[in-house]
Formats: C-alpha cells, sequence, structure tokens
C-alpha cells in the first residue's frame, strides 16, 4: 500500500493522517513546534552510542546518527527506537572538502544525491523517523559560504520533500558565524530546520542565531563543555579539562537556556557514550568502560525533572604537589578530593597518559594515547605518587571513580617532562639578545605579522598607533571587527610560510618572551604563544610556549618562560589568537621581546 493509498483511507475513516508517524513542522511568528502524532514533541535528545534503553527511562526521546551507511547500522537503531518508543534524527553524511570531496565536480555531486535519495526512499516510512539531517558541517571552518554546497544540499532537500513530505529536512552546521546563516536563509529554501553544532557558545545560540539574520526553526545537534580549541592554554600549552563532575553543569545550564527558546526546537547532547578527541575523557558523558558521570544524571533531570535514584561521585579537584615542569625519573604526588553522595563505596583507578600528538578536526577519529601504568608507583582513594617518565614531553594523570551503582567520575592534570638543561643566557645566540619582535622605532621586524588567521577580512593591526603606547610614540593597535568566529595573526619567517619553506631565527640564549597589553574596555581574552609549527610541517617550529590572558585597561607586562625549549630554529615568534567574544574588540601591544636575563614576570 502506498502512503497516498493509506491517507486516502485514513480520511475516509475519519482518522487522523498522524498514525503515520508523520512529523509536522509548524510556526507562528518566532515560535515553532514539532508535532508527532499530533502532540507537540520537543526533543530530548543525545547523539552517541550508549545504552538508548537508558536515555528512554531518564526521559529522553530522540537521538540522532551522523550516517545511514551500512556502517551506521541504521536499521537496527530504528528498530532499538521503535521497541523503546524513541525518534531517530536521521543523518544522511554529505562530503568534506577537507577529505577530498568536491562541490565543483558535478559526478561527485551526482552520486552524493543518489546515496541520499536511496536513504529517504529506504526508510521514509520507517514510524521511529523524526526528520532527515542533510550534512554535518560539510561547509568547513572557515566562512561557510561555498554556495555550491548549499546548492548540493538544496537540491537534496528539495528531493526528500517531494518524495518524503511527511518528514522535515534539517542541515547541520558548525556553530552559526561567517556565512553559514545568511547562505541557508538565501539557498536553502527546502530546508526547514537549521540544526547547530555548539559548545562553548552553547548559552549564547538564541542571541547569536538572530543576530546573524536567523528566522528558521533551529535544533541544537550537539553540545557539551567547551571543545579544547575554545578554552586557554596553561602554562605547559596544553588544554586543562573540565571534571566530570563540573561538566555536569554545562549540560544542565545549557539545557535550561535552549528549552526556554521558542524558536529552539530541542536539543541533542554529546557524546552519549566515550570518545577519544583531545583526550580520552573531554566530551564523553560516559566512561570508557560505560559507568555513567553526572552529566548524565544532570542532563536525565533536566529532562524528566526527577533527581536521580543514586548520584554518581562528585569529584572536587585533582592537583599535583609538585611544579608542572619536572626531569625524567622525578617522583610526584597527586592529591584528590572526592566524595560519594550517599557515601556508597568508592573505587578508584590511576592512568597516566602521554599527551595526544594527532588532533583530529571536526570530531575525526584519533587514536588512543599511550597508557603508562607502570609509572603509577602506588595509589589510594587520597592520591597516587607518580613516577615522571623517561621520554620528554606532556602526560596527563587521570582518576577514574566508581560507586557501586554503576556511577562514576573523572578528572585529570598535567605535567611536563623535559630533559634538556636551562640554557646559559647569552649561549651561542645567533640573534643579539634582547631581540625585539615589536619595538617603537623599530627599522625592521625579524619575524613578519603575515599569517592571518581566521576571519582576516575582521582583523585590522595598526603599526603605529598613538593611542596611549606603553613606551615611545607608538603601539601596535589590534581590532578584530566581527562578533562570531575568531581571528589571529602570526609573526612568520619568511613572510608568509606556514612551515613549506626553510627560514627560521636562532634565539638561543632568550629566558623569556615578555610584551606589554591592555585592553580597550578590560576583559579582552586573548591567547598569546609563539612555536606552533608542528612536525606535521616540512619545517617546523623547534620550541614553543602558550598563555591565555584577560586584558584589563591599564598596562600590563606578560611573559612565556623560555625554560626548557628549543629555540634554535624557531618561525614563528609571536602569534596573538582570539575566539569571537559576542562583539567587536580591541587591544594593545608593545615592547614584544625575547631576552636573555630571567626577569620575574607577573602572572
Amino acid at each position: 500500500m502506498t502512503r497516498l493509498t493509506a491517507a486516502l483511507l485514513l480520511a475516509s475513516l475519519a482518522v487522523t493522517p498522524f498514525a503515520l508517524a508523520d512529523t509536522r513542522l509548524t510556526t507562528e511568528g518566532d515560535t515553532a513546534t514539532l508535532l508527532v502524532d499530533g502532540k507537540p514533541f520537543k526533543i530530548k535528545g543525545a547523539g552517541g552510542d550508549a545504552s538508548k534503553e537508558l536515555l528512554a527511562s531518564l526521559g529522553g526521546n530522540s537521538f540522532r546518527t551522523w550516517g545511514s551507511g551500512p556502517d551506521d547500522k541504521i536499521d537496527d537503531k530504528l528498530a532499538e527506537a521503535q521497541k523503546l518508543g524513541l525518534k531517530v534524527t536521521v543523518g544522511v553524511w554529505l562530503g568534506h572538502e577537507r577529505h577530498g570531496f568536491k562541490y565543483s565536480d558535478p559526478k561527485q555531486v551526482a552520486a552524493q544525491f543518489e546515496k541520499a535519495k536511496a536513504t529517504v526512499l529506504k526508510y521514509k516510512d520507517n514510524p521511529a523517523v523524526l526528520m532527515w539531517a542533510f550534512g554535518n558541517e560539510m561547509e568547513g571552518y572557515a566562512d561557510g559560504g561555498n554556495p555550491l554546497i548549499w546548492k548540493a544540499i538544496n537540491d537534496i532537500a528539495e528531493m526528500a520533500k517531494k518524495i518524503d513530505p511527511a518528514h522535515p529536512t534539517m542541515t547541520v552546521i558548525a556553530e552559526v558565524g561567517g556565512q553559514r546563516i545568511p547562505s541557508i536563509h538565501k539557498l536553502c529554501p527546502a530546508i526547514d530546520i537549521v540544526g547547530i553544532n555548539s559548545y562553548g557558545g552553547i548559552t549564547s545560540i538564541p542571541t547569536r542565531y538572530r543576530a546573524a539574520g536567523g528566522k528558521k526553526p533551529f535544533a541544537i545537534t550537539e553540545f557539551g563543555p567547551a571543545g579544547n580549541w575554545e578554552v586557554g592554554k596553561n602554562e605547559l600549552g596544553v588544554a586543562p579539562e573540565l571534571s566530570s563532575s563540573a561538566k555536569a553543569n554545562v549540560y544542565k545550564n545549557a539545557y535550561e537556556v535552549l528549552a526556554k527558546d521558542p524558536l529552539c526546537l530541542g536539543s541533542y547532547v554529546f557524546a552519549w557514550g566515550s570518545k577519544q578527541e583531545a583526550t580520552a575523557t573531554w566530551f564523553g558523558m560516559f566512561l570508557p568502560d560505560g559507568a555513567r558521570t553526572g552529566a548524565v544524571d544532570a542532563i536525565g533531570e533536566a529532562w524528566s525533572g526527577k533527581a536521580p535514584a543514586n548520584r554518581v561521585p562528585v569529584i572536587d579537584s585533582l592537583e599535583l604537589t609538585e611544579p608542572g615542569k619536572v626531569r625524567p625519573g622525578d617522583t610526584l604526588h597527586a592529591v584528590l578530593k572526592a566524595v560519594d553522595p550517599e557515601n556508597d563505596p568508592m573505587t578508584v583507578v590511576w592512568e597516566m597518559h602521554a599527551e595526544t600528538v594527532v588532533h583530529g578536526t571536526g570530531g575525526d577519529a584519533e587514536p588512543p594515547t599511550k597508557n603508562l601504568p607502570d609509572n603509577i608507583t602506588s595509589s589510594d582513594l587520597s592520591g597516587a605518587v607518580l613516577k615522571a617518565p623517561t621520554e620528554p614531553g606532556v602526560y596527563r594523570v587521570y582518576a577514574f571513580l566508581h560507586d557501586n551503582h554503576d556511577g562514576g567520575a573523572v578528572a585529570n592534570t598535567t605535567f611536563l617532562v623535559s630533559n634538556k638543561p636551562k640554557a646559559a643566557v647569552g649561549a651561542h645566540p645567533s640573534v643579539k639578545l634582547p631581540l625585539a619582535v615589536y619595538a617603537d622605532g623599530q627599522k625592521a621586524m625579524p619575524w613578519v605579522p603575515s599569517g592571518y588567521m581566521g576571519n582576516n577580512a575582521a582583523i585590522s593591526m595598526d603599526e603605529k598607533c598613538t593611542e596611549n603606547p606603553h613606551t615611545g610614540e607608538f603601539c601596535l593597535k589590534v581590532t578584530y571587527a566581527a562578533s562570531d568566529n575568531f581571528g589571529g595573526v602570526v609573526w612568520q619567517h619568511p613572510e608568509n610560510d606556514w612551515g613549506d619553506h626553510p627560514g627560521a631565527i636562532d634565539v638561543s640564549g632568550a629566558t623569556r618572551l615578555t610584551f606589554w597589553a591592555r585592553g580597550a574596555k578590560g576583559g579582552e581574552k586573548i591567547d598569546f604563544k609563539f612555536g606552533i609549527l608542528g612536525t606535521e610541517k616540512k619545517y617546523p617550529d623547534s620550541g614553543g610556549a602558550a598563555m591565555t590572558a584577560t586584558l584589563t585597561k591599564e598596562w600590563k607586562q606578560y611573559g612565556l618562560d623560555l625554560d626548557d625549549k628549543d629555540l634554535s630554529k624557531i618561525k614563528t615568534g609571536f602569534v596573538w589568537a582570539a575566539a569571537a567574544q559576542g562583539k567587536p574588540f580591541t587591544f594593545y601591544l608593545d615592547d614584544i621581546q625575547y631576552e636573555a636575563a630571567a626577569t620575574e614576570t607577573p602572572k
């Protein structure tokens, strides 16, 4: 029986057509509603492969997939959803140009269209289908304005609406910056719903979506703690991770903000499972062994309004008593403070992992990090005694807690192992120290500020600004004129080189990279770095460091410690970078230099 025949038969029997499990989208002004089986349906969903039975028992009503091919096991997932009374946003994976797909190639685009059509035809009558999600971040991570991509998406959505008018169409984008929202609204009339993946900026999505011109109903298709690319790096040059206990509040607060927005159709938490991305635990709402963390309890309580029957352990802190930089073989002591809300018995597993050196883009697969069990000398619920590895590098120490009700918690902290002796002041420098990166009256720059990153059009730099310089006549004025995306500038040697050509400056003997900075309004959060080119480049930097500063309106000196850094080949001598801060911002720099003498620098 065809869908049309069934609909006519139902009409003749005066039975509502929603018996076919259609999903209808209604809008009135700034309010949007999904109707499933004739009843309002606010998405309370998740993305990931952990227990769907648990999801349903906690008050969840949906889950999403990223694809619908054989590896996605979509048939099994739809069958399980039907059994549990859940609805599925069926993802149809679309090619990414960074993976080699070319939207300028008609043959590739046509083949992709046919695959999408086959998926819609196969599953359109499945009663567990909620809607279609065509693509996931296929627009890339620049401005997202390639019209060929949006045309291909609209063509697929038009096809789907003709074949299956009973289910809305959605496409999923990475945040709302650049040309994403204008492109969808102008070039994709067949897209009903905008799916948005957002992390650090999740609570401001309703405001920023509308500011970008968003008028279509939207759903949050991924959200969770701020990504490792969004948080400032610590003094070791790596991103610190929140404990699972702290992440629980992130999920709860974000869900509550989104639930109040009349144009938001609901949300999918990420990741309903565990995932190696940046670390072994950054995005996982479950521990690798399947134990649920506080994020699961928090979102379940938000969905259902009911507190969990038994709460998971809570980690207050995990710290090392020693400084973060140690020598091979040194002994370190980790101190853990944790409680169980019901005083259930707890166990702990301590692990030491080498920091990941393979960072996937956009959630691409990463290999698991190396575990070093022999470097945990002794441990218990209060802490652990650790032995620093012999191999130089950054390491993370994890504490995995468990109670006796399938609950868990995790936290980690970092340290650096270095076997490089301290550089002696003035030891064979190839340049005279101090070496100015930027200074008043400078005739020539050793590195050229030529490497623009992110939203280039929004960045301007005035090297001869006279607005209250720190010293002399001039300072460097930096303006980022956008409210979204991110921007940054790299001082390069040679000019415009990202590690593809020889050339670098030897600043061996320098002990500090110092600079003065102030914000136009105060509160501007800026990352400062040097040495950002890794070994994936033909000509990498020999060393590097990073820090994040929250600027004040007054000039303040900052610095990067160069102890234990190989400074023999520095191609990127200075970098500033900043994520969008909701509105344009301006800050000032002055007296950026590599110093030979160690001086105390304010924290």
